[in-house]
């Protein structure tokens, strides 16, 4: 394609071109940024409407929303040098959540067990999104 990519410097009296040091990685966070999106307008698209009153439906948005932070982050890791980690014990947990919500009519768990248990998938995984954005907020202000 281009041999260098260049981007236009504003803030001074005229427009000056500059490089632009990493032009690959904000298109691969836009793109994958737009893959979550389709994938949860599918699943919005094509869920009918009862469906969204199964706890099972809230830990299905809830893990894509997880998934979109742990993509952010994957590639927030690349281009720092400090590199934020996420909190493994809490999303191993809202694993383990989930997958009881998802299986408690076979281990015999009672409806409210079964909302409990999605509501704590979402809670860990709510959490860990939360400390992963705080961590990037930190180390932006840090590094300002």
């Amino acid at each position: 394609m281009f041999e260098s990519v260049l981007k236009a410097l504003y803030k001074c009296g005229e427009a000056l071109l500059v490089p632009d040091s990493q032009p690959n990685s904000r298109r691969w966070t836009v793109i994958a940024s737009a893959l979550l999106c389709c994938g949860l307008g599918l699943v919005v698209i094509y869920t009918k409407r009862n469906a969204f009153f199964s706890p099972l439906a809230v830990v299905v948005v809830a893990a894509i929303g997880l998934a979109a932070v742990l993509l952010q982050l994957r590639y927030y890791n690349r281009e720092h040098s400090n590199p934020v980690h996420a909190p493994v014990w809490l999303n191993v947990i809202g694993v383990v959540f989930a997958l009881a919500a998802l299986f408690s009519d076979f281990v015999g768990l009672s409806g409210q067990i079964a909302e409990l248990m999605a509501l704590g998938a979402v809670g860990s995984f709510a959490i860990s999104s939360a400390m992963i954005l705080h961590a990037f907020r930190k180390q932006r202000t840090t590094s300002k």
